[in-house]
């Protein structure tokens, strides 16, 4: 039960993963995971990366704003942890589906919300994630064959289907 989505274009798969759990959420669904917001901040800069934790509502800026010249990594390591921690206590209280954001490059080295995927998964929660072209390969042996592709236009209708299964 474990569904993902690639999208090409930059920010599409936040937007489609954040629009999916804004509808179940609607619907009175118990969600935990967390999905991406990306607040614009003009031209030549780069947006501000936030995640909207599932099932509690709050937000965490996972971004570094680095400054104009600034070529290494603007991920906020120890925000992206906090924003795990506090999607477990979600999950510990009962989810009936897990969203992530990404399966990035954090959890392709071990990190990030891989754990917290294994462990919904574990518990039999299903789990839709958005995972980049380029982390194909690290998601495939994370995931082996449980990882089932889901075409952008049906993802509310294999949400659906997995929480009335």
């Amino acid at each position: 039960m474990l569904g993902f989505v690639t999208v090409t274009g930059t920010g599409a798969a936040d937007r489609l993963l954040a629009e999916t759990a804004a509808t179940l959420e609607a619907r009175g669904l118990r969600l935990a995971g967390a999905v991406q917001q990306n607040l614009d901040r003009g031209p030549g800069q780069d947006c501000d990366m936030d995640l909207r934790i599932l099932g509690e509502g709050g937000v965490i800026r996972i971004s570094q704003n680095l400054g104009p010249d600034a070529e290494s990594c603007r991920l906020d390591s120890g925000a992206l942890a906090e924003a795990v921690a506090r999607s477990e206590a979600v999950l510990a209280q009962g989810a009936d589906l897990v969203i992530v954001n990404k399966f990035g490059k954090q959890e392709c080295y071990g990190r990030g919300f891989r754990a917290f995927i294994a462990t919904a998964l574990a518990q039999g929660v299903p789990v839709l994630v958005s995972v980049p072209c380029e982390q194909l390969p690290e998601f495939h042996a994370f995931a082996q064959d449980l990882a089932e592709p889901v075409a952008p236009a049906t993802v509310l209708d294999w949400c659906r289907a997995r929480l009335s299964a």
